[in-house]
């Protein structure tokens, strides 16, 4: 249990490095949508989809292998350095490339040339962070790592708030002045990738002392090592991408071109309401995934993953109840413009599909630590072609419908596969009958409450407070026993 509470105590750290800045930007939601038509927002949803793909991309799965490698090898020095050199290398060719070609990249993406210059300066300072910020993970430097992360949030919060907010007020005010030469009509989108590219770069000034304590050795047979063990990382790693954003890409593909954009903004912004899971399930892997590889050659670590999983669950079910039982509560709260509200009916879906994600993050502990990373591979693919053949099928008919519905599909058919391949691979003592209890009863709550009776405040809540109730009653003892058992 002490190893437990270790766990929890740095997943608590690493949750406000994940929950707090996620939340701050959580701010910009109601901004954006207050600011930008629908269809801009939809514009700006679809470039974010290219940089989270290509942000996979750029890191190709070294960040997982560095993880692997720095506790593996006795030469930790040389695991550093070689990593480090990698992404280099890899990033600031690209970002050179891609810049000589962004004008025919423009042309194929139908993206403005501009938007395509903010978006590789972007691409090239998160790639550089990647490996310092695993370099802080694996030597369990916590707090650093989650106030370096709160900055650069709070850094990007300030500065969408003031360019997009006051910056105009205070230019109508100004007419003649500097702050009227700073401010530009119709230039919203432009300065939402200005404030990402400034907090970008103060985090990279952040952290810039560990490449001057690099020793810049590069071993070619370590490299090849790690990127053997990296690759089925990529390839999980672009599956999962797609599976997380390129239905927004497929929307706008799909869909008529008069209505796509908006088809997308206004699906992206109730995407939004999701974010509770993803702040807890990102936040709860953060934590363990380290913790998985220092743990792997314990006598019992089966059974301290197997306790994990079930707590995860426990608490994803309820954040799943709740946030459906009052989610329309919440999108008053984050997005405030009613035209984005025609795409509420995908909030419960995305949840559960978020919820099955976080639970195959924490199945796939078996392909990881037995170094089967291909089997990962495997099943994120076939996520990804369930996503893609699922979209083909349903946006013509369905629009954001078909999208949610793929999600769900894709994420809830990996959670399967992972368990399936775990236990023939890595047998691990799961408690599936209360792990079956809160994902079937939370999903059943959750439908009920939103499609049966939607705007049903007393069946909604009743059958919240009911819930809570049957998850606390089954886990006090292990919940006493995690807060008073030293």
């Amino acid at each position: 249990m002490s190893s437990l509470k270790k766990l929890f105590q740095q997943t608590f750290i690493y949750g406000l490095a994940t929950v707090l800045p996620r939340m701050l930007s959580f701010l910009l939601v109601p901004l954006y949508t207050d600011v930008l038509p629908v269809r801009e927002y939809g514009e700006f949803s679809i470039i974010i989809s290219w940089i989270v793909l290509f942000n996979v991309l750029l890191a190709y799965g070294m960040e997982t292998a560095f993880f692997r490698f720095f506790h593996k090898e006795k030469d930790k020095g040389l695991v550093v350095s070689t990593a480090a050199l990698s992404i280099i290398f890899t990033s600031v060719l690209f970002f050179v490339l891609a810049f000589l070609l962004s004008s025919q990249l423009s042309d194929l993406s139908g993206i403005r040339e501009d938007y395509i210059h903010y978006t590789l300066f972007i691409l090239l300072l998160d790639a550089l962070v990647i490996i310092p910020f695993a370099w802080l993970r694996a030597n369990e430097k916590p707090v650093k790592y989650a106030i370096i992360k709160i900055l650069n949030v709070a850094v990007n919060l300030g500065l969408n708030v003031f360019l997009l907010l006051f910056l105009p007020k205070m230019a109508a005010g100004n007419s003649g002045g500097i702050v009227a030469e700073m401010y530009v009509p119709d230039f919203e989108i432009s300065y939402i990738f200005i404030s990402m590219i400034i907090a970008s770069s103060i985090t990279l000034l952040m952290v810039i002392s560990f490449y001057t304590k690099v020793g810049y050795s590069f071993s070619t047979a370590l490299w090849t090592r790690m990127m053997r063990y990296a690759y089925p990382v990529l390839i999980a790693g672009v599956a999962f991408a797609i599976n997380e954003t390129f239905d927004r890409i497929l929307l706008d593909w799909f869909l008529p071109e008069n209505i796509a954009e908006e088809a997308v903004g206004a699906y992206a912004a109730c995407y939004k309401l999701a974010i509770f899971m993803t702040l807890f399930a990102t936040a709860f892997r953060m934590g363990i995934e380290p913790f998985f590889f220092s743990h792997a050659g314990e006598k019992n670590a089966q059974k301290t993953y197997a306790l994990i999983t079930r707590y995860f669950v426990a608490f994803g079910s309820v954040i799943l109840v709740t946030v459906v039982v009052f989610a329309d509560f919440l999108k008053i709260l984050l997005i405030r413009n009613s035209d984005y509200w025609e795409a509420m009916k995908i909030v419960p879906l995305i949840l559960l599909a978020n919820f099955c994600l976080g639970i195959y993050h924490n199945l796939s502990v078996w392909y990881k630590v037995t170094d089967r990373t291909r089997f990962g591979a495997f099943i994120s693919v076939g996520g990804a072609i369930i996503t893609l053949a699922v979209n083909f099928l349903l946006i013509p008919t369905m629009s954001y419908m078909g999208s949610a519905i793929a999600t769900v599909g894709a994420y809830g058919t990996m959670m399967i596969l992972s368990y399936y391949f775990g236990q023939k691979y890595y047998p691990i003592p799961y408690d599936l009958r209360k792990i079956g209890l809160y994902l079937t009863g939370s999903v059943l709550i959750s439908g009920i409450s939103f499609y049966i009776f939607p705007n049903n405040y007393l069946i909604g809540i009743s059958l919240w407070l009911a819930f809570l109730t049957l998850v606390f009653l089954q886990e006090k003892t292990a919940v006493k026993q995690l807060i008073f058992k030293r």
